[in-house]
């Protein structure tokens, strides 16, 4: 059979938030059940696409190997790679409801019912603005794909371990050793990092490990609500304790949870409003968990994206009486399809840890860790993060000067000293009193994207916007902005979102 001509409509947007080997996995999956490409018709070579297509050969070959795996395609030594004789999406179609009888609604728990009844938060990029102004999106256009899609290649050659570790694979866990005692002081054995697969993941499995149903932790107020959820999720009681400049106070966690004996802080860079944790803060908690016989989870999310200075140690560093659990994510500052993130553990904790995971679980993605691995150990990580530190800071400035030329009636926009958004406090202008969250959706309906400072709030709300500018360009910041000013100025006062 001959091979498929070329283009088969494929285009590559390389300014899209999707990677360019996903455009082509995608383009290629939908040419395939549009039976544009038939079942067993042969695909050009890889350098052939490549060269259609103006991109490098391995993010095609990335694309191709993972059509394979998913039982799209079919490479077949000598006879090159062709389009499945079987797709995995055929299957048969599920049978229509009889006319006139809706089905019934899913009876839902008591929890369900409020998830259900949750606000929707809507991720979207307006057109020709990428990511404005989604939260937690990291720089797409500034991750070499190149390097990825070599040391993934590789790990396809070495192939998957026949049994997963479920505390992440050994080689992953002693390249974050080195790069966290180089990179952020802290000193940790292999053994001590624990790969998960986020921070609900890692909180569920610290509450049930460390406390039992009932018992008290102390979260921060305002909060990211997703820490409060999971620990809830594990029979714990969270109390909401306000964060000031300083951060979180040890005094204030007596007040507020007497009893409790888990808190989980974001020191470095406080999630949502950005403040840092004073040092006397930071002895004082410290101090709090000895004395309590508690613990604290350090949720390091983003604390390598400082631009004032040098990092700000972590609480591990200082903790002389093995209380600290650290957090990081490796999905905030590479790639959110990674969903990966990791535990590094007191010594005390990583028998206890290690027998927990391997009679409960989950198991992290495994495919992937022995890349990232070698990520880490050939020096892309660190390089990556200084990259994207300049890149940020410069993001973040655009932002604040954009806004204050185009939005200073509407929104009060300042600066932070780290992270990946900014909060956007009400303007003289602004029309929305205290409900941010139809402020939010005026934008979603414009195609931009912010989420409400009050949905962080356990308590008594304050209004504002977040809004992230990691993943957008500088070229399209002021843009967005003075899209986002009219959208926000055009909407009626008590219109509802």
């Amino acid at each position: 059979m001959a091979r498929v001509p070329l283009p088969l409509s494929l285009t590559l947007d390389p300014e899209a938030s999707a990677p360019l080997h996903a455009q082509v996995r995608e383009a290629l999956r939908a040419a395939i059940l549009d039976r544009r490409l038939p079942p067993g018709s042969r695909l050009p070579a890889s350098r052939v696409l490549a060269a259609d297509l103006g991109c490098a050969r391995g993010t095609v070959i990335l694309a191709l190997e993972q059509l394979a795996a998913e039982g799209y395609l079919a490479a077949r030594p000598g006879s090159g790679t062709r389009v499945a004789a079987r797709l995995p999406d055929e299957v048969p179609a599920a049978p229509a409801p009889a006319p006139g009888r809706p089905a019934p609604p899913p009876l839902l728990s008591r929890r369900g019912a409020r998830l259900a009844e949750a606000p929707a938060r809507r991720y979207m990029a307006g057109p020709g603005v990428p990511d404005a102004f989604a939260l937690g999106r990291p720089a797409a256009d500034a991750f070499p794909f190149e390097v990825w899609a070599r040391l993934l290649q590789a790990e396809w050659r070495h192939g998957p371990p026949e049994r997963p570790d479920p505390r992440g694979s050994p080689a992953l866990r002693r390249a974050l050793g080195a790069y966290l005692a180089q990179a952020r002081g802290i000193a940790c054995e292999p053994d001590a990092v624990i790969v998960t697969a986020g921070i609900r993941q890692s909180l569920r499995l610290l509450a049930e490990l460390l406390l039992d149903p009932g018992e008290v932790a102390a979260v921060e107020e305002p909060g990211f609500p997703g820490i409060a959820q999971a620990l809830a999720g594990a029979g714990l009681r969270t109390v909401p304790v306000p964060v000031g400049p300083g951060g979180l106070c040890a005094a204030d966690v007596a007040a507020r949870a007497p009893g409790a004996r888990l808190a989980v802080v974001t020191p470095a860079h406080h999630y949502p409003l950005g403040h840092a944790m004073s040092l006397r803060n930071r002895l004082d908690l410290l101090a709090w968990a000895e004395a309590a016989g508690g613990w604290i989870v350090e949720d390091d999310y983003d604390g390598a994206y400082r631009y004032a200075g040098r990092p700000l140690t972590p609480l591990r560093g200082l903790d002389r009486a093995a209380r600290v659990v650290y957090v990081g994510s490796l999905s905030k500052v590479l790639l959110p399809a990674l969903g990966l993130s990791y535990l590094v553990l007191p010594r005390g904790l990583v028998a206890p840890v290690d027998r927990a995971l391997a009679e409960t679980g989950p198991v992290p993605p495994p495919l992937g860790q022995w890349a990232l691995a070698r990520f880490i150990e050939e020096g892309h990580l660190a390089a990556h993060l200084r990259r994207t530190r300049r890149l940020y800071a410069a993001r973040q400035t655009a932002l604040v000067e954009a806004a204050a030329t185009h939005a200073a009636d509407v929104l009060a926009v300042a600066p932070m000293e780290g992270g990946m958004h900014l909060v956007a406090r009400p303007g003289p202008a602004w029309r929305f009193g205290p409900d941010d969250r139809r402020a939010a959706a005026a934008l979603a309906a414009a195609g931009l994207s912010a989420v409400a400072l009050s949905a962080y709030h356990a308590g008594p709300p304050e209004p504002g916007l977040l809004l992230g500018y990691a993943a957008v360009p500088e070229r399209a910041i002021e843009p967005a902005v003075r899209r986002m000013a009219a959208a926000l100025r055009l909407t009626p006062p008590g219109a509802s979102g």
